[in-house]
């Protein structure tokens, strides 16, 4: 079905809005709102990416190892990017509303390649998907979103450093793509997990480092 995105798009991230009038606290209005924005990337990106693979004979390879890398990367960072120039550049809040971002675009994505495919998937696809491609958006998006908030507080920087964090997150996207459609497919499934797990260790440290530290200053 040509409108299943869209359909999809209407089942999974529309009901998500109403929940944005009824969140108590604004960050939590804040990442579900950036959730339901990849969800509309993951939507754009589709089009896009439909579009290019009939430009280029439906040669499914070569599009999702040299072109849906920089689209999807592209599109997943600008909001990050927007929210940083025009909002704050806080550590927290851009670590946070990039994987969101990275999140919500998975999800449509599955959901699609889920609809698309419903005869042949199992309960094994849907957990590689989860470890693999979702974990590997989310992954990407977040690591995006940590840099800018280095880079963003430091002007001489920020275009060549964005720039480049564009293009390790495009890069690694792209090495993913190529080794899940090989022989070397296990490999690409504990690359999101390499860079998921040291960011989480190193955010808990680093919260709890923070807690320590105001616990100590309030107790004087």
């Amino acid at each position: 079905m040509e409108q299943m995105s869209e359909i999809l798009f209407i089942c999974i991230a529309l009901p998500m809005i109403p929940m944005l009038f009824i969140l108590p606290e604004k960050r939590s209005r804040l990442f579900l709102g950036y959730m339901i924005i990849g969800c509309l990337i993951c939507l754009l990106a589709g089009a896009l990416n439909n579009y290019l693979l009939g430009l280029f004979s439906n040669d499914m390879m070569y599009v999702t190892t040299t072109i849906t890398p920089v689209i999807e990367e592209i599109l997943k960072a600008l909001p990050v990017l927007y929210f940083a120039i025009i909002a704050s550049d806080d550590r927290d809040i851009l670590l946070s509303i990039s994987f969101a971002s990275g999140v919500g675009f998975a999800v449509l994505e599955n959901a699609v390649i889920l609809a698309k495919n419903i005869q042949t998937v199992s309960i094994g696809w849907a957990i590689v998907r989860v470890i693999g491609a979702a974990l590997m958006h989310g992954a990407c998006t977040c690591f995006v979103g940590m840099g800018i908030s280095y880079v963003h507080k430091r002007r001489k920087l920020f275009i060549s450093g964005t720039f480049a964090l564009l293009m390790s997150a495009i890069i690694f996207h792209a090495s993913f793509n190529i080794l899940i459609q090989s022989d070397y497919s296990v490999v690409a499934l504990f690359m999101p997990a390499a860079v998921y797990i040291p960011v989480v260790v190193s955010e808990i440290s680093r919260r709890r480092k923070l807690k320590k530290a105001n616990t100590e200053n309030s107790s004087k």
